[in-house]
């Protein structure tokens, strides 16, 4: 059988300073030898070998195959690049056709995906190959999850806080790429790149006292000038201290509506992610001292 070995310039194996082909003459074997500009190629027959790589059992020919071993470590996956421009006639990479009948591609093949171990050579095929599909919304997920989206970044109530009955809470939070957005991120497969962008659209707090509070934004931070006044934006007044509840406190929980829009591959959509953060809040009476 004979084996075509590609060693590239990139790799450090093969070094060329100008284009140059050249072709050496069939030895007893079958070998040959070609050169072009950024790679070698060297074809060697290989006695007992009727079939797949050299060295292994797994099948590479025009697209992918297993190991007789049965580890799924062990799938070949192989994805295909046409080759541009094509070579010219009489290449070895046309493997005995001419140009126009059919195309030579860039072969990888990869072990336990094309990040693991992976032979690049060229291959001619008659017809194009099958392309991975790759589905826009998983390649949204997986930016997404390359955000590492948190919870609010509560500024108040603050768990060291002193807050009374009767006296508007101000409810704001801190805003940073991973608590609050705009937060963008990118992730590309099967020449795909699909962008999104997440962003907080709401925070519910739940007060401890019974009380849900929606907030359609960070909130607003409290000025002392603004005395006794409610918040225009995120707030809450207890009616009740917090003496009756666990530890004395109540259990605040804060819980963020990330709302992320993606665009690529030719499709759009939106996902949604939801993150929270807790807080422990003390509410005492307003002492009258006559």
């Amino acid at each position: 059988m004979l084996t075509r070995i590609a060693f590239t310039a990139a790799t450090g194996l093969v070094a060329l300073s100008v284009p140059v082909t050249s072709y050496a003459d069939d030895d007893p074997k079958g070998g040959g030898i070609e050169c072009g500009l950024y790679d070698c190629e060297v074809e060697v027959d290989v006695p007992g070998q009727t079939g797949g790589q050299a060295g292994g059992s797994g099948s590479t020919d025009g697209g992918s195959g297993s190991s007789d071993s049965g580890d799924s470590t062990d799938e070949t996956v192989c994805v295909y690049k046409l080759a541009d421009p094509q070579p010219p006639a009489g290449s070895l990479d046309w493997e005995g056709h001419e140009p126009g009948d059919g195309a030579v591609y860039e072969q990888t093949c990869g072990w336990g995906g094309v990040d693991g171990d992976t032979i690049v050579r060229m291959v001619w095929l008659a017809d194009p190959p099958p392309q991975e599909t790759v589905d826009p919304a998983v390649l949204a997920q997986r930016a997404v999850d390359s955000m590492t989206l948190l919870g609010p970044d509560i500024a108040s109530p603050r768990a060291a806080g002193k807050y009374t009955v009767g006296v508007p809470m101000w409810m704001w939070v801190n805003q940073s790429a991973t608590t609050y957005g705009p937060n963008t991120a990118s992730a590309s497969a099967g020449g795909i790149t699909v962008t999104a962008t997440a962003k907080v659209s709401k925070i519910v707090w739940k007060m401890g006292d019974g009380a849900s509070v929606t907030c359609n934004g960070p909130g607003t931070p409290y000025q002392a000038s603004e005395g006794m006044a409610q918040s225009p934006t995120c707030g809450h007044v207890y009616s009740k201290t917090s003496a009756g509840a666990k530890s004395g406190r109540f259990p605040v929980t804060a819980t963020s509506t990330w709302t992320i829009d993606w665009q690529g591959g030719g499709q759009a959509g939106q996902l949604t992610e939801i993150r929270q953060t807790n807080v422990q809040v003390a509410i005492g009476e307003l002492q009258v001292v006559r």
